[in-house]
């Protein structure tokens, strides 16, 4: 009886550390980074995508603020040039108000509304409807502030 208590002990301990060791293993394959997005005064979380893109954005803000000169674009987004390019991993994808993406390796853009196009993830703004997304980003440019939280 001895042996077999000694046995369950050592599984249930086996079980325990593999349960540990997936936890682990999978909090690197996901990113719960959050970023701010400052527009004009209202500052945003921004959930990252896990991507190579997202990964150089970080690092780059690091060392500080990055500031995007946001145009209008076809009544659905807010378009900038980023200043500097990021790693591409495009894709074709259906955009949501929210969304923020990379486009062509050096523009980001913000959705306020819904696009379809080829383009890298890299985050969404947590907890924004679109119509209250809209009326802060306005009708005309704007500019886009990221930074760390």
């Amino acid at each position: 009886m001895g042996d077999m208590m000694s046995f369950i002990k050592k599984i249930a301990l086996i079980v325990i550390l593999s349960l540990v060791a997936c936890t682990a293993v999978s909090g690197e394959d996901s990113m719960d980074e959050l970023v701010k997005v400052k527009i004009n005064d209202k500052v945003f979380d921004v959930k990252l995508e896990n991507n190579s893109a997202t990964q150089e954005l970080i690092k780059t803000l690091e060392k500080g603020n990055v500031t995007v000169n946001a145009k209008e674009y076809g009544g659905f987004e807010k378009v900038g040039d980023l200043g500097f390019s990021l790693p591409t991993t495009d894709e074709n994808m259906g955009t949501q108000p929210g969304d923020i993406v990379l486009y062509q390796g050096n523009q980001i853009s913000l959705f306020y509304g819904s696009h379809s196009w080829s383009y890298t993830k890299l985050g969404k703004i947590d907890n924004v409807d679109s119509n209250n997304l809209k009326e802060v980003l306005g009708s005309g440019d704007v500019t886009l502030e990221f930074s760390l939280k």
